[in-house]
C-alpha cells in the first residue's frame, strides 16, 4: 500500500503502534546512524515515523468496499399536486391532530391554575 493512500487516522494508527513496539525495544526494521538517532533524541515516534516513510513497514491495511447490488435502479414517481390539493391534505391533517387531542383531553393553561389553586388552600 502506497503512503499516500492511507488516511491521516491509519497514518496515526500505524505510527502508534509501531512507536509502542520501537519503545518495548523491538529491533529497529531500518538501520539508523548513530548520530540521526542522537538527533532525534530516540524519539520512538520519530523512529516509526522514519520507518514508514521508507515504505519498510510490513504492515496492511484492509479496506472492504461496500458490496456491489445487481437490483436495477427504479425512478421514483412524483405526484404534483396544486396548491389547493396541498391545503386540503393540511386542513385534514390538522383535523386529525384535533380528533386525537381531544381524544387525549389536552390541558388548558385555567385547568392547571385551578388545580394548584385547590392545593394551596388545603
Amino acid at each position: 500500500m502506497k503512503l499516500a493512500d492511507l488516511t491521516k487516522y491509519e497514518r496515526a494508527r500505524i505510527l502508534g503502534a509501531r512507536a509502542l513496539q520501537v519503545a518495548m525495544n523491538a529491533p529497529l526494521l531500518i538501520k539508523i546512524k548513530q548520530e540521526d538517532l542522537e538527533k532525534i533524541k530516540f524519539n520512538a515516534l520519530k523512529i516509526a515515523e522514519v520507518e514508514l516513510n521508507s515504505g519498510i513497514l510490513p504492515i496492511s491495511i484492509k479496506k472492504p468496499f461496500p458490496r456491489k447490488k445487481e437490483e436495477i435502479l427504479r425512478r421514483v414517481k412524483e405526484t404534483k399536486m396544486s396548491d389547493a390539493q396541498m391545503e386540503e391534505l393540511e386542513t385534514k391533517e390538522e383535523e386529525e391532530i384535533v380528533k386525537e387531542g381531544e381524544i387525549m383531553k389536552l390541558a388548558n393553561p385555567e385547568d392547571e391554575q385551578e388545580e394548584g389553586l385547590s392545593g394551596e388552600e388545603e
